[in-house]
């Protein structure tokens, strides 16, 4: 009548494998101390007792959650949404669960939803977010792995913003663009995005080209992308009117929405627009006109995230004391599509 028990415990296993209690604890949480015949008996059992996993009961037992937070600036922009479907992905390589907010810019939000997960007692954390600096952040003294953010205390995994900048002019100057023009939200030199600034700045006065950089704020919501691209379309077309303009837009959803705003202009994508963004994120291929993008790999990005998180958590186990941040960069890869490579 065994099998028919709603809850099994290790007293029933114990009992009806004829191993001590001490034993069966010992397949649940370290496994490798165990025989391979003394696993696959007790493996056995559990199937014929319909054993069901307690989690409650296991975290009480260990302590160990098996949870890792996650901070986003928000969804809107495609490429957090994307790099957040990457990470929950993960669960079946390395079996950590998560848990997700949303800071949407505000500082005190983001400091009370910090509070709410130490009290879940997450084992790490994963922060996309802006809002706090790292110094604030690496005073948790939590594993904790950053991407794409200013990261000078924590470790963190980004792209090569630089490098990835540099591919996307070397296309637009094969395609004989008169000006370079890029699109950019604001951001400060300690965050990785700024080398995209600054590789453009490099790139176009090393060959003393034409070039202007747009900084504009561009807000949360389609409505508010849409107003500041709307405005500086304007500008672009009072100012470089009739030439080849090759255009370098920091982040796919923001090109999406120019590449929308010269469609319902013109009908079609002007003969002397080249668009290239960057992310790759699926909204680049999904666009109307598929657009040409600067690949952060995002799934390398998600992987090398955990990966590096997990072995902080690991060594904390292990030895908890200070660690210096690690730094790792992803090469990133131009994906040419019809925004550039026309027909």
């Amino acid at each position: 009548m065994a099998n028919k028990k709603n809850n099994i415990t290790f007293s029933d296993i114990a009992k009806y494998t004829n191993f001590s209690k001490t034993t069966i604890s010992r397949y649940f949480n370290h496994p490798e101390t165990l025989t391979e015949q003394n696993r696959n008996i007790i493996a056995e059992a559990l199937e014929k007792l319909n054993y069901k996993e307690n989690k409650v009961a296991k975290i009480l037992a260990n302590g160990c959650t098996e949870f890792i937070g996650i901070i986003i600036p928000n969804l809107y922009v495609r490429y957090y949404s994307e790099i957040l479907n990457q990470i929950l992905s993960t669960y079946e390589a390395f079996g950590y669960k998560f848990l997700v907010f949303i800071s949407n810019g505000s500082k005190e939000d983001e400091r009370t939803y910090l509070q709410e997960l130490l009290a879940y007692k997450i084992e790490g954390l994963i922060i996309l977010s802006h809002t706090l600096p790292s110094i604030e952040l690496a005073n948790l003294h939590l594993p904790l792995v950053a991407v794409e953010r200013e990261d000078v205390y924590i470790s963190s995994v980004n792209s090569d913003n630089y490098q990835g900048t540099i591919l996307a002019c070397e296309n637009l100057s094969s395609h004989d663009c008169e000006v370079f023009l890029h699109i950019s939200a604001p951001t400060t030199r300690t965050t990785p995005a700024y080398k995209r600034v600054e590789a453009f700045d490099d790139y176009c006065e090393k060959h003393q080209l034409l070039h202007h950089t747009f900084m504009e704020e561009m807000g949360a919501s389609h409505e508010e992308v849409k107003s500041h691209l709307t405005h500086i379309l304007e500008q672009i077309e009072l100012n470089y009117s009739g030439i080849r303009k090759g255009i370098f837009i920091s982040g796919d959803t923001y090109a999406n929405v120019f590449l929308n705003l010269l469609i319902r202009k013109y009908g079609y994508l002007p003969n002397d627009y080249f668009l290239i963004a960057f992310d790759d994120s699926p909204i680049s291929r999904e666009a109307i006109i598929p657009i040409s993008s600067v690949s952060q790999q995002i799934d390398k990005i998600a992987f090398e995230a955990i990966e590096l998180l997990i072995s902080q958590i690991q060594a904390q186990k292990e030895r908890p004391a200070f660690c210096e941040p690690v730094h790792k960069i992803i090469s990133p890869v131009l994906i040419p599509r019809e925004t550039t490579e026309k027909n």
